[in-house]
């Protein structure tokens, strides 16, 4: 099934985006694992629409409904089920998308995958919305792994041709890390945050959006994790990432800028520091066979630029096959990268711990 993802750690996401609600299903978690839901909280909230002009300025609260799997304060080790209800929407906004393309949206296929059958409201099951639950899901996943000094953290790198510092690949330290998780806008540095958000403000102001960039950083994960071929930390990471709307590309450590290198250049030299087998350099990213080096994971998840703006543009009407144009009305992101950012940071969780799961068995993993 399409949005049942996983191996040892089983992620079923539901809703569509004005439904009565969204919500997800994660089955395989450790039994006991105590859940802080402040720190859940702060984390959804870091992805909840409505907190500025960067974002869509519809509001909900994110809160979810545990319906299952979650008990005096931890994990029961059956299913956890966890509904999002979904309250400011504004469905008449999407009437015309019943026959009409957006272009650069699902709108299309989806009319194609599914006879027509689809809801079309918001975006439906396609829409960026889904990722609250995924962003829950992975908060969840994140406090698991963080018990085992597992930490996972991300900025935004780039905003159009506006680009962040990027994270040290050899030297990360965990404050550097999580820094951006904890700043207004999530970047390493402020000034060039500020630039990226007159870019995006630009961009809203012209009825237009603009694309980014997410780097997620992980620090602590053992070596020796992971799978060559098919199985591999690579294929988990970006499977899910994939999931996400609006992710056109991943890359891990030096990514597409490795194609211009030699291999002089582009290997890391083992080292001893410590006493632990380390690399120089870390133009791998962490990753070596598909399976965990030991060194900080680091890659990176591009965004398109967020289809739905208000110029005008060419399309069909796909039932009556005739040419229309169409501008685009409701509330959008004029950069959905922006609010990715903790997105990518689940899906990084979820997918790591499904790779700890396979390795420790879920003994290895209880509290």
């Amino acid at each position: 099934m399409p949005s049942i993802w996983g191996n040892y750690l089983k992620l079923s996401i539901f809703g569509e985006s004005h439904g009565p609600g969204i919500g997800v299903v994660l089955d395989g978690l450790p039994a006991g694992v105590p859940i802080d839901r402040e720190e859940l909280e702060r984390f959804t909230q870091r992805r909840a629409p409505g907190k500025n002009r960067n974002s869509t300025p519809r509001k909900e609260n994110d809160w979810p409904e545990f319906l299952s799997g979650y008990w005096n304060g931890a994990t029961t080790g059956t299913p956890l089920a966890a509904l999002i209800r979904n309250h400011d929407t504004q469905s008449k906004d999407y009437s015309q998308m019943q026959a009409v393309a957006r272009p650069g949206h699902a709108d299309f296929t989806g009319f194609l995958r599914y006879a027509g059958a689809n809801d079309v409201r918001g975006g439906g099951h396609f829409s960026g919305r889904l990722t609250a639950p995924l962003t829950l899901a992975g908060g969840i996943a994140k406090q698991v792994l963080a018990r085992r000094g597992i930490v996972i953290g991300a900025h935004l790198v780039q905003v159009g041709g506006c680009a962040d510092l990027l994270y040290d690949p050899a030297n990360l330290d965990e404050e550097t890390l999580l820094r951006p998780g904890n700043a207004p806008f999530p970047t390493l540095d402020e000034r060039l945050g500020a630039r990226m958000q007159r870019v995006i403000e630009q961009a809203r102001m012209e009825q237009d959006s603009v694309g980014g960039m997410v780097e997620c950083g992980v620090l602590g994960f053992p070596p020796g994790i992971g799978s060559p071929m098919f199985g591999g930390l690579e294929n988990r990471i970006a499977s899910l990432a994939f999931g996400i709307p609006a992710v056109k590309g991943v890359e891990f450590g030096d990514g597409f800028l490795a194609c211009a290198l030699r291999g002089s250049q582009n290997n890391d030299p083992f080292t001893l520091k410590d006493g632990q087998i380390v690399t120089e350099t870390n133009h791998a990213g962490g990753i070596l066979g598909g399976i965990s080096t030991g060194m900080p994971i680091l890659f990176r998840v591009g965004f398109k630029p967020t289809p739905s703006i208000s110029l005008p543009q060419k399309t069909v009407n796909f039932r009556e096959k005739r040419p229309e144009t169409l501008e685009v009305h409701g509330r959008h992101d004029p950069c959905v990268a922006v609010r990715a950012v903790p997105v990518v940071e689940a899906a990084a969780a979820l997918a790591l711990l499904d790779a700890l799961l396979e390795a420790q068995g879920y003994q290895g993993m209880q509290a």
